[in-house]
C-alpha cells in the first residue's frame, strides 16, 4: 500500500525539480539574448552556452526568488494543492486532494473579495488625501485647477484613482474642462464616493463664488469622520473574528493532537465508513458554523 505513495512522492519532488529548473533556464536565456542584444556577451556566458551548466548565479536565484514569491502572493488559492497533497499522502487517501481542488475556486473567490474591499478602503483614505491635498494647496495661493494636477500626484501614489478616471481629470483639469462631471465619474469607483461630495463643493464654487477651500475642509473632515467610526467598528469586531479563526482551527488541532498520540484519526476518517461519515457531517456543521458566524459579524460591520 506504502509503493504508490512513495512513487508519489519522488514524482512530486521531480515535478518541483523540473518546474525550478525550468524556471531558471527561461531566465538564463531571457539574460542570455538580453547580453547579446546589447552586445555584452562574455566568454563566461559561450562556455555555458556550450555545456548548459546551470552554475549558482545570485542574480539569477534571487530573480527566481522574487518570482516565485509574486507567483505565491497572486496566486495564493492554489496553495491548497499542496497542502492537501501532504494530507493525502499522510492519510494515505485521495481524499483529502480531491478536496484541495475544490477548495482552489472557493478560496479565490474570498481572496478577491478580501482585495476589493482592501482596495475599496484604500480608495476611501485616497479620497479623504485628495480633499486635504486640494484645499492645502489652495490655501497655498494656487488655483483650483492647479491645486487639483498637483493632488493628483499624490492620488496617484495613494491609488485613489483607475488610470482612464485620472487621465480624464487630469485633462479636465488641465484644459478647462467639466472638472466635476470628471469627479463624479471618478465616484463610481467602489469605495471613492466621497469624490461625489468633492464636485459638489467644487460645482457650488465655480457657479456661485464660494469659498472652494472652506467645503472641502468640511468635506475632509465629514470623510474623515466616516473613516474613523469605521476603523472603530473594525476594531470591536476583531475579537468576534478571533472567535470564529479559533472556532475554525479547533478542529485541525484536535486531529494534530490525535495524531501526536498515536490515535491516527486521518486513518479512522479516511478509511472507515463510520470515519467517512463523521467526517462528512463535520465538513458539514463546521462550513455552516463558520458561514452563520461571519453572517453575524458581517451584519455588524455593515451596521
Amino acid at each position: 500500500m506504502r509503493e504508490p505513495w512513495v512513487l508519489a512522492q519522488v514524482a512530486a519532488i521531480l515535478c518541483a525539480g523540473s518546474v525550478l529548473w525550468s524556471l531558471a533556464e527561461r531566465e538564463r536565456a531571457r539574460r542570455r539574448a538580453a547580453a547579446l542584444l546589447a552586445g555584452l556577451s562574455t566568454a563566461s556566458e559561450e562556455a555555458d552556452e556550450a555545456t548548459g551548466a546551470l552554475r549558482f548565479d545570485p542574480v539569477l536565484w534571487g530573480t527566481l526568488g522574487a518570482r516565485c514569491r509574486r507567483l505565491v502572493r497572486d496566486r495564493r488559492e492554489w496553495l491548497c494543492l499542496p497542502v492537501a497533497a501532504a494530507i493525502a499522502l499522510l492519510g494515505e487517501s485521495p481524499l483529502p486532494l480531491a478536496a484541495g481542488a475544490v477548495a482552489v475556486p472557493l478560496v479565490g473567490r474570498r481572496l478577491r473579495a478580501s482585495g476589493l474591499r482592501r482596495r475599496r478602503q484604500e480608495r476611501a483614505d485616497g479620497a479623504v488625501a485628495l480633499c486635504g491635498a486640494v484645499a492645502g494647496e489652495l490655501r497655498a495661493g494656487r488655483q483650483p485647477a492647479q491645486a487639483l494636477v498637483f493632488a493628483l500626484g499624490e492620488a496617484r501614489a495613494a491609488g485613489t484613482l483607475g488610470p482612464r478616471e485620472e487621465a480624464a481629470l487630469l485633462a479636465a483639469a488641465r484644459f478647462g474642462g467639466d472638472v466635476p462631471e470628471a469627479l463624479r465619474h471618478a465616484a463610481r469607483q467602489d469605495g471613492a464616493d466621497g469624490l461625489a461630495g468633492m464636485a459638489a463643493c467644487w460645482q457650488v464654487a465655480v457657479d456661485g463664488g464660494a469659498g472652494l477651500a472652506a467645503g472641502l475642509d468640511r468635506l475632509e473632515a465629514a470623510l474623515r469622520e466616516r473613516r474613523d467610526q469605521r476603523k472603530r467598528m473594525k476594531a470591536q469586531l476583531a475579537g468576534a473574528w478571533a472567535t470564529v479563526t479559533v472556532l475554525a482551527v479547533l478542529p485541525l488541532v484536535g486531529l494534530a493532537l490525535g495524531t501526536a498520540m498515536g490515535a491516527r484519526p486521518l486513518h479512522v476518517l479516511l478509511h472507515t465508513p463510520v470515519g467517512l461519515g463523521c467526517l462528512a457531517v463535520g465538513v458539514a456543521l463546521e462550513a455552516a458554523g463558520l458561514g452563520w458566524a461571519a453572517r453575524i459579524v458581517r451584519g455588524g460591520e455593515g451596521t
